[in-house]
């Protein structure tokens, strides 16, 4: 097998069984492991024997510490970077020290494993493959109200925190009453619990529930919010002044917030 000089690491997001083998295998084998906090991944390296030491690795000292770990990979010594569940780089640390690794050519590589969104989504029945991943919304009711009449084309993706789920749930509904939700919280645990429903019985189910554990949360796309028809209407007179099919894509998922195949696949269809 191909050795690496740093490796990203998913780790369990609930149920420690979910590591995978070759995760366990490079964890035993690096002479460092990055982390957001130790005391988590302690617990992880100790449940699978793994004898490695921990360097603290988060949001707030990732820069300071981009030179203590580009000396350890120097000196010949290799490295793994876990967050405390999931998958690194999907809004956990790790942009920063990758990017300056390739900067210095050090070689890097992600294996695959345990992530939330994805875990949510193999249980989530939907009418087509796209979404989009937005991370955290931001804390500003105008803000998440723009957010979701921006994106009422797309299958909107957040995570979110038990403390702020309901009023989330209930600015977006001040915009969009009749969209349909999903959720899922405590994946892979105990008490996982995934339901899909019109936003104000969700909201309902919530506050008559206590809520607890991070959210992965799905707005669904709106249903007939833009007809083939009407899309086709944009993109003719697009057509008439030159634009590939390709560059309407863009503008028109730039504009209106469609899906880029989408619109792509319907101009190839009026070209032929």
């Amino acid at each position: 097998m191909k050795e690496f000089d740093f490796y990203i690491v998913p780790t369990p997001i609930g149920n420690l069984q979910d590591i995978t083998l070759r995760a366990i295998e490079v964890l035993k084998s690096v002479d460092l492991i990055a982390c957001e906090d130790s005391r988590v991944t302690q617990k992880l390296l100790n449940h699978f024997d793994i004898k490695t030491k921990c360097v603290s690795y988060h949001k707030y000292n990732e820069k300071e510490r981009i030179n203590q770990i580009l000396e350890t990979l120097k000196s010949g010594k290799k490295m793994a970077l876990v967050s405390d569940a999931g998958t690194p780089l999907i809004c956990d640390p790790g942009s920063i020290i990758v990017k300056e690794l390739n900067r210095h050519g050090f070689s890097t590589t992600a294996l695959p494993g345990a992530n939330a969104i994805i875990t949510f989504l193999s249980q989530i029945s939907r009418d087509s493959e796209d979404f989009t991943f937005i991370g955290f919304l931001p804390k500003s009711d105008p803000q998440i109200k723009k957010i979701a009449q921006d994106y009422k084309n797309h299958n909107l993706i957040f995570y979110e925190s038990p403390n702020r789920i309901i009023k989330t749930l209930e600015i977006i509904k001040s915009v969009r009453p009749k969209t349909d939700v999903a959720f899922g919280r405590e994946l892979t645990k105990v008490f996982e619990e995934v339901k899909v429903d019109n936003i104000n019985e969700i909201i309902n189910h919530l506050k008559s529930n206590v809520a607890k554990g991070e959210f992965v949360v799905m707005i669904f796309k709106d249903k007939n919010i833009s007809s083939e028809s009407e899309i086709e209407t944009l993109i003719k007179p697009l057509q008439e002044k030159g634009f590939s099919a390709k560059d309407i894509s863009i503008i028109l998922s730039e504009l209106y917030k469609f899906n880029k195949n989408m619109v792509y696949k319907i101009a190839i269809g009026k070209q032929m």
